[in-house]
């Protein structure tokens, strides 16, 4: 375990947003966390967890302190001859663990590839990708109780998952600090195939009989052509939600724009935000350093030297357009400090 004070925070978020905090501290190991936790430190609060970085917009300095997880461990708990329980502990890089688990041929994380952030961090966002949830193949969590420093395990079903939500991002925010998560993945899975352009990627990859390793091929593509790397462009991914709307409000909607892209859900249905934001004309629009990506409008990015608050009064901008044209709020996927 080290402790640094006064630490820029740019190499540890993909916007690349120059801020500092007051202390940065780096937990390599499960006994660094339950040590660095009972210890009764007396560093400012309040804490922030970090894993990848991929999920955050900096627009000010950090007066707490950053605690940077990067606990390391994948092992299978069960196994019988259709399934098995493998569990990751939180500081593993998700794509990482993803990539591991197709080449061991076990199915049900393909559709979720390339999706930054660590293990620890999927759940809280409840990440999905093509058709695809984390909440659709994790069992539980372990964490510890912030203010009992006791061990919990917590259901798939106390996890509270909601489409990009979960318990740690409402009454349970700051309450816990994921160690680790343990899925239920298939060594016979069943493909899903159908949502996005997954299956006429296959066709273009000569691909007639897809294998896991195919599908997560497939989704590499795709989201490589349509999503910037953070390494070259900086990003965090998806930056608004797609807004779930009644039927009632989608019918009126569809009855304006035939062309409108919607995905049933229940009794709503999920409107794809990248398609209301191209509308308005903000596909590939800069101001400064901060721009709306040129093949993907849910992605703002940072071509240089934008900084939080000006990546963040461009999301508003689109944001606002998009209410004033479709009467539809885009509700921020990404956490902002």
């Amino acid at each position: 375990m080290t402790i640094r004070e006064n630490i820029s925070l740019k190499p540890y978020n993909t916007f690349g947003i120059d801020v500092q905090t007051r202390y940065f501290v780096e937990l390599l190991t499960e006994e660094d966390v339950f040590s660095f936790f009972s210890s009764g430190n007396d560093l400012p609060k309040p804490f922030l967890f970090i894993g990848g970085g991929s999920n955050m917009l900096f627009t000010k300095n950090f007066e707490g302190t950053v605690i940077r997880i990067s606990t390391k461990g994948i092992s299978v708990k069960e196994e019988n001859d259709d399934s098995l329980i493998v569990r990751a502990a939180s500081g593993e890089n998700w794509d990482d663990f993803v990539k591991y688990c197709v080449e061991k041929g076990w199915g049900g994380l393909e559709n979720l590839s390339l999706i930054p952030g660590n293990v620890g961090t999927g759940p809280i966002q409840n990440i999905g990708a093509y058709g695809v949830e984390i909440k659709d193949v994790i069992i539980d969590i372990e964490a510890i109780h912030l203010e009992t420093f006791e061990k919990a395990v917590l259901s798939k079903e106390q996890c509270e998952f909601e489409y990009r939500d979960s318990i740690f991002k409402g009454k349970a925010k700051g309450k816990y600090f994921i160690l680790s998560a343990r899925f239920r993945l298939s060594k016979h899975p069943e493909l899903k195939l159908d949502y996005g352009t997954i299956r006429e990627e296959l066709k273009v990859m000569n691909v007639s009989s897809p294998s896991i390793a195919d599908v997560r091929n497939a989704v590499c593509r795709i989201r490589q052509r349509k999503l910037p790397d953070p390494l070259k462009i900086g990003n965090a991914g998806s930056f608004f939600k797609n807004p779930v709307v009644s039927e009632e409000k989608f019918l009126k909607l569809k009855q304006r724009y035939p062309a409108i892209v919607s995905f049933p859900q229940g009794d709503c249905y999920k409107i794809a935000a990248a398609w209301m934001i191209e509308k308005c004309g903000w596909k590939g629009r800069r101001i400064g350093d901060a721009g709306v990506h040129e093949h993907q409008p849910l992605v703002i990015v940072n071509y240089g030297s934008a900084n939080g608050n000006e990546i963040l009064q461009l999301a508003n901008q689109v944001s606002d357009s998009v209410f004033q044209e479709f009467g539809v709020r885009l509700e921020a996927e990404v956490n902002i400090y």
